[in-house]
Order: structure tokens, then C-alpha cells, then sequence
């Protein structure tokens, strides 16, 4: 280790932490660790490897220093984040302060937040001077993707939280021996993250959250915050960095479950599936009888002219809300037995979580996020407090405590990829699922078209109708149209590019209820399986191709046990033209906000336009699947 570097460290370090930072052979970590100790000024360093002791000792650390506390059933905790009222809290990713750091007079595009480089970083300096004075500075070390593949990304973390080391524990591969494959050179991301001040041990200085993204360093800040979003550097954070480095490299790094679904006599097909959070995807993913690879991020890569995915974590940080044993029993399972568990923003009742729509009366009385809690307190700004953060209560568990893990969801090579699903929450158009007419088609009208009303996941109103490109938008780290442009590209690098699907799940009638059951998306994803072998056939229309009413039908009473009625199937997969064209209208004004979107893009709406446009003329404003098969589209 160079000499300046060891003067900084070496006082703040035992000799274990010591060794193990020189362990690893690069000075560009070496001088990483030590300019944000300088920075931060920490009592001490821990530097930690992928040993058992090293992350019992972080997650010790964590009940010791109260930002998680001891639940009834062994190795369950809670944690909390910070809550001061409905307009100051610490619940949910901060998009008004999250921003990238791009040199003078650059910037990536309309509705992409950048600051000047230069004044972000003396911002950030000013903010981390001497922000753990006090604390102990944690060095970690993760790896994104399997180890020992192609698709591996090795990550070091700086944090004074030890709730966000634990979770990476949970949540990702440990990487402390990828960094010594990795040597004195190679590409790594690194995160520096400081809680801050802290008050009854969550964040105080909330107005001070700060989010940057040094994308010349692949360096990620993050301070004044604990909420995970914001904190736990390896989750969207990195994502964003991956964006970018996918875009330099030829492959794909995506908001993405993946998973396993089973087929007649013992076949197995893996789709991945970008959704926005809280619109299904972890229990899309979690289906009973299927297997999951992953549930959030995903990486593709073209390899041996297939294109194959791995899940980018090794754990399960998911929404908790309506989680019970009837729509999600594995889930509901593992929450209970787990091995180890971080639940935050939940209702704490005699050391027992609970949480909305868990399938049992909730507790009057408590301890969540508010601190104290009874039924019909509110807060400052007289809004009625939930038990549970609703919408952002969570929970972190290992995939390994799963009954349903995939095999191959560790595998270094991936797995094939032959159906890819978009999907969002749509109460008013679209279809529960649907099948694009190609790669292009789909690319276009279903990925780079995605809408969805917006939830609890993110700060601001709820219910509101936001465009949101391959659920993806929040976390673009290069412009919209090269990154339109590349999955476009991708799927012309193989022969047979995967099949690509939409699905909704939130569709009402006129009076607000639901026309989907939530156990009805275990039909359309083995509809989906079924189209990708040639089991079943479709109805084309004008924006795509729909399930026939048989198929569903014997597909519900295969899976569900149930019978499925025509008046079902005609009000679910009615084309209500007006909406449908209301929505292209406004997809093409978002695209078009993007200088250098392939004209292809607008060549596909336009002609979906025009076919929705020939069916009203010929049936008026609803379509209904039967008119489909009584005509041929032109």
C-alpha cells in the first residue's frame, strides 16, 4: 500500500482490517478507502471479507448501535427510518435530490437530472467533512452478478450504518475474493455513504440528503438518508452505473425479475419482466409452482447467439404490504421462518411484525415508524398515520431461504432468455396480456411505451399516470433514445430474439373494481410459455397479438381449478380505441422530448395508430376480442 495511503488508515485500523485492505492488491482501492477517511474522519475502520464472523460482527454492530432491534423469532430484526411527517420523511427514494454529476455544459437528456460536476463534488465535500467523527467507517465489499463470470461486477461499499451493511449481506453476493481475482487493475464501482446525525437512531438532517452519481469515477454518494433506496449504494444506485457501463460494452442491464416457468412434460422457460416498484414484479416472479432466478435487477448479455440473463443480487428486498398466505405463501413462509430477516417500516406489537393486508386484525397498539403508535394517530399535518408505511413497508431476506430458488440462479453463464415481459399498473386500458408481433414491435409498444400510476415507492402523489420506458427511467445513466436504440439493437444479435409480452394487472370496470384476480397472472404467464413453444395460438389485433377464449379457458381450470366466462374474457380483453390512442399520442410526446430517437420508433406507432384507427371506423370505440377473429388485420 502506498505510504501516504497507510499513514491515513493505519491509525484508524487494527491489524486484521489492516491485513485485509492490503490484502488486495489495488491502489485504486487503497486510495478510495483512504481519501474517505480523510474525508469523514471516523474513530475506526473495519474492514471486512466475506467470513462468517466479519458479517455476524456488522449485524451485532447493528442492534448494538440501534438502528435495528431484536424481533421474537431468532435473527429477525426491524428497522425504522426516519419520519417527521407526510411532507419529511426518509420512506422513500429522493428523486429531487438524486442527481448525476456530468462536467460543464454536459448533460444526458430531458428528464434526466444532472448538476456540474465540480459544484456537485464540493457540495458533497462540504457535507461529508467530518460526518463520522464518532463512528466506525465500514468497508465492504460485494460482488454484482455471479462470481467468476462474465457478468460479474465487483462493488466496494463505505458506510457508518450498519443497517446498510447488513442488508447488503443479505441482499448480494460477498465480493471480498472477486476483489482479489480482480488485481491491481479492473473496473469496480465503488459507494460512500454517511447517515449522518443521527436522532433516536435515524437520520435528523433530512433537508441535507444528498444523492450524487460521479459517473466519470463510477462513484455513487449518499448521505443524510438511511432508507434503503437511497442508502444500500448496490441496489438502483449501482444500476444506474451499470446502465452505463452496459452502454459501453453491448449488453443490457435492466429492472428485471427472472424467472422459471414450468411447461408440459418437465420444460422449463425463463422470462425476465420489467415492472415499476409496487406493480407486481416480486409476485410475478414468486408465482407458486414456478422457480425464481430473481425478483428486481437483471443483467443481459448475448452469448453463443442466445441471450441469456443472471438475477444481479442474491436476496429479496420487497414491498411487504398485502404479503399473507393465500396470495403469496412462499413469501408469507419465509417471512416467518427465515433464518434471518430485516423487516423496516412494519407495526411492532409484544416483539412481532405486522403489516398491511397480512391476512389478520392488526395490533391497535405498537411501535412503527412514527414511534409509538395507536390506532388513529396522526401526524403534524393531521393525515391519519398507517400501522405500516403503506406502500414502503419492506423486508430483506436471502434467496436461499426460498423453497422455489431456481437451480441455476447462481449459474456463471446465465440462463436463456425466451419471453420478456412489460408490465405496469393501468387501470383504465390495458389488456391483462398481450404478445408483441416482433422484437421491434415490442421494443417500441410495450417497452419504451410503458406507463404506470405511480405508488408509495417514490416521493410525491400517488395514482398518478407517469411514463416510465422499460420501467426503467428513474434509473437512466444515458440518454433515452441511445437507450431505446440499444435494446432495439439487441435482440438483432441473435437469430431468434425472445418473445416479448405486456401484461396488467390493474384493470377496473366503470365503477372501480378490479376485472383481474390477483391469482388469475399465473394464467397469463402460462399462456405467455405456451405461445413462445407453438401450444397455443392468437388473436391478432391491432396492438398485438391476444390470447383465444379456449385456451384461457382451459388454462384457468388447469391452474386455478376455476371456470373462466366469456363475459369475463370480453370485458377484460376489450380494445377501448380512444384510451388506446390517447396513450400513443402521448408516448410520442415523450420520445419525441429525445434528439436522437430511431425513427423507427415513431414508424411503429404510427402504424399501430393506424390500425386502431381502421377498427374504430369499421366497430366504433370498443373492440372486442370476438371481432378480432371474425377479420383479418390488413
Amino acid at each position: 500500500m502506498n505510504k501516504s495511503y497507510m499513514d491515513i488508515v493505519s491509525p484508524l485500523m487494527n491489524k486484521g482490517s489492516l491485513g485485509k485492505l492490503q490484502a488486495l492488491k489495488n491502489q485504486t482501492l487503497h486510495a478510495f478507502v483512504a481519501k474517505a477517511a480523510g474525508l469523514c474522519r471516523p474513530d475506526r475502520i473495519l474492514v471486512c471479507d466475506d467470513s462468517f464472523e466479519d458479517r455476524e460482527e456488522i449485524r451485532q454492530l447493528a442492534l448494538q448501535e440501534g438502528e435495528e432491534r431484536a424481533l421474537a423469532h431468532p435473527g429477525h430484526t426491524v428497522h425504522f427510518d426516519a419520519f417527521k411527517d407526510c411532507r419529511l420523511h426518509d420512506q422513500s427514494r429522493d428523486k429531487a435530490h438524486t442527481r448525476y454529476l456530468m462536467a460543464s455544459g454536459q448533460n444526458l437528456g430531458p428528464g434526466i437530472a444532472t448538476l456540474d460536476r465540480e459544484e456537485g463534488l464540493t457540495e458533497m465535500s462540504g457535507l461529508l467533512d467530518g460526518i463520522m467523527i464518532g463512528k466506525t467507517m465500514l468497508v465492504r465489499f460485494f460482488c454484482l452478478g455471479p462470481t467468476k463470470s462474465a457478468f460479474s461486477i465487483p462493488c466496494v461499499q463505505i458506510t457508518d450504518s450498519a443497517y446498510v451493511a447488513h442488508s447488503e449481506d443479505l441482499l448480494f453476493r460477498p465480493g471480498y475474493e472477486e476483489f482479489k481475482r480482480l488485481g491491481s487493475s479492473g473496473r469496480f464501482f465503488r459507494m460512500l455513504h454517511a447517515a449522518g446525525r443521527l436522532e433516536h437512531h435515524v437520520c435528523a438532517d433530512l433537508v441535507r440528503r444528498r444523492i450524487y452519481i460521479d459517473l466519470e469515477e463510477d462513484l455513487v454518494y449518499s448521505v443524510n438518508t438511511q432508507y434503503a433506496g437511497n442508502s444500500v449504494g448496490l441496489k438502483k444506485l449501482a444500476l444506474r452505473l451499470a446502465i452505463r457501463k452496459a452502454d459501453q460494452e453491448g449488453w443490457l442491464a435492466e429492472h428485471m425479475f427472472v424467472m422459471g416457468v414450468h411447461g408440459p412434460h418437465g420444460r422449463k422457460s425463463w422470462f425476465t419482466g420489467a415492472y415499476p416498484s409496487a406493480c407486481g414484479k416480486t409476485s410475478t416472479s414468486m408465482l407458486p409452482g414456478e422457480s425464481v432466478v430473481g425478483d428486481d435487477l437483471a443483467y443481459l448479455r448475448v452469448c453463443e447467439n442466445e441471450i441469456r440473463a443472471v438475477n444481479v443480487e442474491h436476496g429479496i428486498f420487497g414491498i411487504i404490504e398485502n404479503v399473507n398466505p393465500t396470495d403469496d405463501p412462499e413469501l408469507f413462509r419465509v417471512l416467518h421462518e427465515a433464518k434471518e430477516a430485516i423487516f423496516s417500516n412494519v407495526l411492532v406489537h409484544d416483539d412481532q411484525p405486522y403489516w398491511l393486508g397480512m391476512g389478520q386484525a392488526l395490533p391497535k397498539t405498537g411501535v412503527n415508524y412514527a414511534g409509538n403508535w395507536c390506532e388513529g394517530k396522526a401526524d403534524s399535518c393531521g393525515q391519519i398515520i398507517a400501522p405500516s408505511y403503506r406502500g414502503n413497508a419492506r423486508f430483506a431476506v436471502r434467496l436461499e431461504e426460498l423453497r422455489n430458488l431456481d437451480p441455476r440462479s447462481d449459474d456463471p453463464e446465465g440462463v436463456p432468455v425466451s419471453g420478456v415481459i412489460y408490465g405496469g399498473r393501468d387501470s383504465q386500458t390495458s389488456v391483462p396480456v398481450l404478445e408483441s408481433f416482433d422484437w421491434t414491435h415490442g421494443v417500441v409498444t410495450m417497452g419504451a411505451s410503458l406507463e404506470s400510476e405511480t405508488t408509495a415507492a417514490s416521493m410525491g402523489a400517488e395514482g398518478v399516470r407517469t411514463f416510465n420506458p422499460m420501467a426503467n427511467l428513474d434509473f437512466l445513466s444515458i440518454p433515452l433514445d441511445r437507450y431505446v436504440g440499444n435494446h432495439l439493437a439487441f435482440g438483432g444479435r441473435v437469430a431468434n430474439p425472445p418473445r416479448i409480452f405486456s401484461t396488467n394487472y390493474w384493470l377496473r370496470d366503470d365503477k372501480g373494481v378490479f376485472l383481474n384476480a390477483k391469482h388469475d397472472k399465473a394464467v397469463w404467464i402460462k399462456w405467455m410459455e405456451r405461445r413462445i413453444h407453438g401450444d397455443v395460438g392468437a388473436v391478432a389485433g391491432p396492438t398485438g397479438m391476444m390470447p383465444r377464449y379456449e385456451d384461457l379457458r382451459d388454462l384457468f381450470r388447469e391452474e386455478l381449478g376455476c371456470s373462466y366466462i366469456v363475459e369475463d374474457y370480453q370485458r377484460q380483453f376489450c380494445l377501448k380505441i380512444p384510451q388506446e390512442l390517447a396513450r400513443i399520442e402521448r408516448v410520442k410526446e415523450c420520445l419525441g422530448q429525445a434528439p436522437g430517437m430511431p425513427a423507427v420508433v415513431f414508424y411503429m406507432l404510427e402504424g399501430q395508430t393506424r390500425r386502431l384507427v381502421r377498427w374504430q371506423h369499421r366497430v366504433g370505440d370498443l373492440v372486442r376480442p370476438f371481432d378480432l377473429e371474425q377479420a383479418t388485420i390488413s
